[in-house]
């Protein structure tokens, strides 16, 4: 479903992925690891098509996502690890959401449920107003009713208390079937249970890539 082939990303003079290749396949569950720096937020942000590479390729579902951006996103549901500075009230969002990526909006509001988020409460606030928690929480939840093959969270958990990262876990247990899942982590020991795979990072370099 993604195949990376010899990629490579400098900024200036500084390398972020040297040469890497790595393939992730339908019912793999990453844990992709390393230090800061270590190119995992490049290497991620290339699969979405906003970076362009100096060298290599990526294949999403054999598309480009450079050169086919709008079909490839279609297919992936992104958790960045900061929320975006977006201004939309949630009623404005949700719509958004819904024209842009053909997602239902019962179905956001199932996952918020799920994740004892109160979106009926908040419609005419802005999303930029919410606390971290509820922004992440939000993310999740559209993330989740988006339906994709293709999971990518970037330390999804960290604004999450809890009882909202149990929930989260639980929610994805129920759907990770026929799946890419992509998480972005320091700890292991929250997504051990998730993942069948683990990638090291370091360097702008793939140093261990093992089945768990």
């Amino acid at each position: 479903m993604i195949e990376i082939k010899n990629l490579t990303k400098k900024f200036g003079k500084a390398v972020s992925l040297n040469n890497v290749s790595v393939n992730f396949n339908k019912n793999d569950h990453i844990a992709l690891m390393g230090a800061n720096g270590a190119g995992k937020t490049t290497l991620i942000r290339l699969m979405l098509g906003y970076y362009h590479p100096n060298d290599g390729q990526v294949l999403i579902n054999g598309l480009d996502p450079i050169n086919n951006r709008i079909d490839v996103l279609k297919n992936i549901s992104f958790v960045p690890q900061l929320p975006p500075p977006i201004s939309l009230n949630l009623d404005d969002l949700l719509s958004y959401i819904e024209k842009s990526s053909d997602t239902k909006r019962e179905d956001i509001f199932y996952y918020a449920k799920e994740m004892e988020l109160d979106l009926q409460g908040n419609m005419n606030k802005s999303f930029f107003k919410l606390s971290g928690g509820m922004k992440q929480k939000l993310l999740i939840a559209i993330s989740l009713a988006k339906k994709s093959d293709i999971m990518i969270f970037d330390e999804p958990t960290a604004n999450l208390d809890p009882k909202a990262r149990d929930n989260f876990y639980r929610l994805l247990k129920e759907i990770r079937t026929e799946k890419v899942m992509l998480f972005v982590t320091h700890r292991l020991d929250e997504v051990e249970s998730l993942v069948n795979r683990q990638i090291y990072m370091d360097l702008g370099e793939i140093v261990s890539d093992e089945k768990i």
